[in-house]
This record gives structure tokens, sequence and C-alpha cells, in this order.
């Protein structure tokens, strides 16, 4: 194909040597993955630079090359094109290259600190149940129909993004939902995509350091950036940062959702509910035209009633019926994120919380319920910022009726000094606790000791299915290991 042509319009640059119409056979940024006649995005990475390699790919069969920055010489008998920014480029030409996708799909985009992947599942799950097939892209992974693909990054490189959005509407999706995150924006994976819909969920400082964002103001910017690419933005009015993002928008069309602020969709009667089969919330959705009395979501605490409220915005605004509106969520299992494994005599949850301020969400929603009991098993990563186990630990002994300190991922660190920081700042508060090193073995006394009406909360790994000890990955999924508790106990 002729794929600088038919990606002309989304190019920001200009042709240095040979023809936009020069044909090529495929189309790649890899180096190690360079095939003759393809066109090559020269990129700069963390540890490489494939701008070194210029002189080289004539001799490769490479049929033509986009670089961004100047070079000495330009490699001879190919076409070359100047780029503003190759990795905007890579988006054009992956877009161009599949066949622009994303124009067969109803493409929701979801941005914010916390809550994006609990909300992209919200949104698949209610519009999967009204009839649309909906593809997602998260941190959770790829999955398209029944098929599930892991990714190294909550949003993926650009032609990663644009041949899983091809291979949807192949498979018959009508609809894709992923999570967008800061660095996708910075690094334009997902240029060349004008959203249908783009969503905010909240902002608090995160990802600021030396590979990521300089700043607050730097990250807060790049998340705004998502309202410059979509039809529709969808705006949560109780974040603090609302006001900006909505300066920011340069939509056709802007709606607030919240429960604080003035908003156009809303929930009122907001109730945490418990029943033999049922732990979660309930409320009443409020439209522009409508109220959608008591919807069921199967998610505890307060934050997922907020993130529901934004996946039932976008199903409204998409014409899911009211009928799936109130059951869609019911059910709703989103892997590591509050994800209930069991429900009576005793509730048993698996959540990804791993710092003080999610740990401390969650027992606070978790306490809404009345436990008899509230009990936490969590341990902290080896070789990350000690601080973290203290704020943990102390969390812990104030919230919890008991503690049961364990392994994480301890990486080079000894299992026994994490569980000794995190021992250091539990006993100040005087709260109850034990140790036991070993995470499976936490797990099992966890659960085999559970009494009726406790709530057990296994946190701190979520979705992660391997534990990583002396630099050794080996597979490890908490909700496996309670299953496997369970059944041991005949339950």
């Amino acid at each position: 194909m002729k794929l600088l042509e038919l990606a002309a319009e989304g190019l920001k640059g200009r042709l240095l040597q040979g023809e936009l119409g020069t044909e090529t056979e495929a189309l790649v940024y890899d180096s190690r993955k360079i095939s003759k006649g393809c066109l090559f995005v020269c990129m700069k990475g963390a540890n490489f630079d494939s701008h070194d390699l210029l002189a080289e790919l004539p001799g490769m069969g490479v049929a033509a090359v986009v670089i961004d920055r100047d070079v000495a010489a330009l490699p001879a008998g190919i076409t070359v094109y100047r780029a503003d920014d190759a990795r905007a480029a890579l988006a054009a030409l992956s877009a161009a290259y599949f066949g622009f996708p994303a124009r067969e799909l109803i493409t929701v985009g979801v941005t914010g600190t916390k809550g994006k992947t609990t909300t992209t599942h919200m949104m698949r799950a209610l519009l999967e149940a009204g009839g649309i097939k909906t593809g997602l892209i998260g941190t959770n992974g790829i999955t398209i129909g029944d098929t599930h693909i892991a990714t190294k990054n909550t949003t993926p490189e650009s032609y990663e993004i644009q041949e899983n959005f091809r291979k949807m509407a192949d498979a018959g999706c009508k609809a894709v939902v992923m999570e967008v995150s800061s660095q996708g924006l910075m690094l334009h994976r997902t240029g060349g995509i004008l959203f249908d819909y783009g969503v905010f969920t909240n902002i608090a400082p995160d990802h600021i350091g030396p590979n990521e964002h300089k700043s607050f103001e730097e990250y807060l910017y790049w998340k705004s950036q998502l309202f410059s690419q979509c039809k529709t933005g969808i705006i949560n009015a109780d974040d603090v940062h609302a006001v900006y993002i909505e300066k920011a928008a340069k939509c056709e069309r802007l709606y607030r959702f919240g429960e604080k602020q003035a908003a156009e969709f809303t929930l009122r009667n907001l109730a945490h509910t418990a029943d033999p089969d049922f732990v979660g919330m309930c409320f009443d959705f409020v439209t522009p035209e409508k109220t959608v009395p008591e919807v069921r979501v199967g998610m505890p605490g307060q934050f997922n009633a907020e993130n529901a409220l934004a996946a039932l915005t976008v199903a409204n605004l998409i014409g899911v019926s009211d009928e799936v509106l109130v059951t869609g969520l019911r059910n709703i299992r989103v892997n590591g994120r509050m994800e209930i494994v069991k429900l009576h005599p005793f509730t048993v949850l698996v959540d990804y919380a791993h710092n003080a301020v999610s740990m401390e969400a969650l027992l606070d929603a978790l306490r809404e319920y009345h436990p008899k009991r509230l009990v936490v098993v969590f341990g902290c990563g080896g070789n990350r910022a000690k601080d973290r186990r203290t704020s943990m630990g102390e969390i812990g002994g104030k919230k919890a009726d008991l503690s049961i300190i364990t392994a994480d991922n301890s990486r080079y660190e000894k299992v026994e000094d994490i569980i000794a920081d995190i021992r250091e700042s539990i006993v100040k508060t005087g709260g109850a606790f034990i140790e036991i090193p070993d995470r499976r073995e936490a797990i099992f006394h966890a659960v085999q000791e559970a009494e009726p009406g406790d709530m057990i909360a296994i946190i701190g790994k979520g979705h992660e299915d391997y534990q990583e000890i002396c630099g050794v990955r080996t597979h490890f999924l908490d909700r496996e290991v309670v299953e496997e508790a369970l059944r041991e106990m005949g339950e």
C-alpha cells in the first residue's frame, strides 16, 4: 500500500526524499522486526535511538523511513519523511495501515487517576448487556469477545491499539472502551483517534517523577488533552479540577456527572446494601429526561457508585435501555478491584489497594456494611519507598479489627524486613495483628478462621497473577488462593 499517501491527512511534517506514493509492504517501528519493503518509523527510546540505523536501512530492504530529527545524511535510494513527532506519525500511519478501524466502532476513552479500570469494565458490561458487542483495552489487558490478551501498558502503543481495533471490528464489535493514561496521551499512543466519548473520572498527584511527568501541572495538562480529541466530553463535576478540564475541552458537547456539584447526570438515595446474595450499592440514576430507580451495583463503596455513575451516563447517551441500566451492573466483577469472591455467610474480596490512601478508602467503604469483624490481609512491595509500609501499617491498625501482615512482591528484600517495618507502625496504634509471612498461608488462615458476618479484604496485588521473590516471578493470584481455601473447607 501507499501508506504515506493514505496517512497524509494525519501526518505533520514534510517529504525530504522520494515520493509519498512509495509502495510499502508493512509498517514497522521495532528495529528487530524490519522486513523487506517496509516503512520504518525511527524513534528514540529509553535505551536506543533507531535514527542511528539510518545508513543501514537501504541494505535491509526498507522502502521508506520516517524520522523526527535532523540527520547528517539521508539514506540513499529510499523515501524519507521528516515528521514533527515520530510517535504522532506512527499513530497516524497505524490508523491508515489497519484501515481506520476506529471509524467502524463507537469509541469511548476514560482518563483519570483512579477508577479507570473499574469504570471501563462497567461500561463494557452495560453495553454488552444492551446487545452492543464491545471490546476493552486497559490495565487488565485487551478483551475481544472471549479472547483476552495481556498488555504491558495501560494504554498500549498506537500500532497495537489500531491492530486490536481492527480485530474488534472484524470480530463483530460495535464499540470499544479503553483506559487512556496521561502517558498514553503524552506519547501520542491515542493519536489518530477521534473518540465518540471522552470521560474524566478524577485526578490526584501521581505518576510524577523522572520517567513520567515533571510536575502535577504537566500531569493535569496531559489528562485534559483527551478532551481535544473527542466529540462528547463527560466530566466528573465533583472533582476539584473539573473546571480546568472543562476550560481545556474542545468537544462538540460537554456533560457533567456527579453527586455534590451541579450536573446533568447524578444519583439520589444512595444506599450501602448487603443481602445474602448481594453486597454493593443501590441508588436512583437521574438524567435530564428521567429518573431510573433502584440501580444495583455489585461492588461495595461510594467510589464504585461514582464509577458506575460515569458508566451509566455513557450507556444512557449511547442508547442502552433503562432495564439494562438497572440490572446490568448487579453482578459486575472486575479482576482485583473490589472483587467479591464469596458473599455468605462471610464476605471475602480481593482488591489492588497498595498504598495508604486506597487502603483507607477501601476499609472505610467496608465499614459502611457493619461487618462483625473487618479483617485485612496485606503486605508491601520490596525495593520501594519505606514510608508506604509505615502508612499502610498505621491504617491497618486504626481501621481493621484484625490485620494479617504477610508478603507482597518482596522483590530483592527479605519479607521479614518488610514485615518488621509494617509492624513498627501498627504496634503504635494498638490495633490487633498477626504475622504470617507466607501469603498463601495468610490467605488460608483468614478464610478458614472467618466467622459469619465477617468481611475479609485481601489487598495489594489485586489482578496481578504473579508473586516476585528474589527477582523470580511465580504464578500467584489471590482469588485462586481464596477459592482453593474455600474448597478445602467444603464451601
